[in-house]
């Protein structure tokens, strides 16, 4: 970019390939644009087709349940501004500032994850206590501890670059606040949770620079225990059972994925169309949060799955850019944990719908029901944002 040594002569604009226009700097005709399009696009977009979908397959249980087939749209709308409103926010905020955050929001997850436990404010659904209601307020802490965790990752990684080939620095107190963690998630119990963590955790040491053999060793002894601890328990050898064959357990463990091939089956290439969908309608279980992909696939066919995959598959590739393009350690390894964070998520859900994983109970970024996933992942997209605008190229 030059400079004209003029008092009275404007600066010309300078437009990065990421889409941006510097801020605060203005042409002839030209529109400042603070926000890189080519990552923000893709998220607005799978947000309104997530409102959209998840009218359409909650509306029945709806109006079984609460007597309006507008309970979850009215209220998954609200999640949606919500979440713009926090994406601009994380937008606007410096995302070095979050260093100082870093170790306040990791105890605070703490001891939320703690406080599914009390009486009076932890909630149980479906067999599993993973809900924390303060003031009327209902929100899952497990999501909040991931975003906590990354940012703890990138701060203290930073922090040790020199040190870090030392096992008693670079692994000992990152997996000792990865197994606190994965401890308490796992009691709710939430496995899906703990392994997305275990994974996102895994990748931001290697990023930082941790030594490949200190991360292989504890997998060698965390592979034994976590079969004795798959072992230990009916429900899961059941479950890892019907992962392997669904048709042998159709009426128990692999009912779900079953009907979620139906649904995927029913939709052919270009889909029944939006609300036309069957499996919704109480076969296929929670068809609004952990099997929304199931009824896109049904109603929108191969057409709409292969849209959603692309928009995910743009987000991805602009998290990766906005990484490389940082020269900021911090900014760098909060970019890798965000954008690896929210891949696992698409991933593992896409992956239990179509029966390549067991059963999880996770959302699907964007597009699923739930506040505190969605404002989560729009955060998380605000510091992708802040890092792209503000990293150096």
């Amino acid at each position: 970019m030059q400079r004209s040594n003029g008092h009275n002569k404007k600066e010309p604009v300078a437009i990065g390939r990421q889409g941006y226009v510097e801020k605060g700097r203005k042409a002839s005709g030209s529109l400042t644009i603070p926000y890189d399009l080519s990552l923000l696009f893709p998220v607005l977009f799978l947000v309104g087709i997530g409102v959209v979908m998840v009218y359409s397959a909650s509306s029945a249980v709806a109006l079984k349940k609460y007597g309006s087939d507008y309970y979850f749209l009215k209220k998954q709308a609200l999640f949606s501004l919500l979440g713009l409103l926090t994406l601009v926010t994380f937008r606007r905020v410096p995302y070095r500032l979050f260093r100082f955050l870093a170790y306040p929001l990791l105890g605070g997850s703490i001891l939320l994850l703690l406080g599914v436990w009390m009486p009076g404010f932890g909630v149980e659904a479906g067999g599993a206590q993973r809900w924390l209601r303060i003031g009327g307020i209902t929100f899952q802490p497990s999501e909040v501890a991931r975003f906590a965790m990354v940012l703890y990752l990138a701060y203290s990684l930073s922090k040790k670059q020199e040190r870090l080939e030392a096992f008693s620095i670079g692994m000992v107190p990152h997996l000792a606040v990865l197994c606190l963690f994965a401890l308490l998630i796992s009691r709710q119990p939430d496995f899906g949770s703990v392994a997305i963590l275990g994974a996102v955790t895994w990748v931001m040491l290697y990023a930082g620079g941790v030594r490949l053999i200190h991360l292989i060793s504890p997998l060698l002894l965390l592979l034994p225990l976590a079969w004795l601890f798959m072992a230990s328990a009916e429900y899961r050898i059941k479950r890892l059972m019907s992962f392997l064959d669904p048709w042998q357990y159709q009426s128990e463990a692999g009912y779900q994925v079953i009907h979620s091939w139906m649904a995927f089956g029913s939709g052919g290439i270009w889909g029944t169309g939006i609300g036309k969908g069957y499996q919704k309608l109480f076969y296929l279980p929670e068809p609004h949060t952990d099997f929304v992909f199931s009824v896109i696939g049904e109603e929108l066919g191969m057409i709409g799955v292969l849209i959603i995959m692309v928009l995910y598959g743009v987000i991805l590739w602009r998290g990766v850019i906005i990484a490389r393009g940082v020269r900021d350690p911090f900014g760098q390894l909060l970019a890798v944990g965000l954008t690896v964070a929210i891949g696992l998520q698409v991933g593992v859900n896409m992956s239990v719908a179509l029966g390549l994983l067991p059963t999880k109970g996770l959302t699907l970024p964007f597009l699923s029901y739930g506040g505190t996933s969605l404002l989560i992942n729009m955060a998380s997209v605000g510091v992708l944002l802040n890092i792209g605008a503000s990293g150096e190229r």
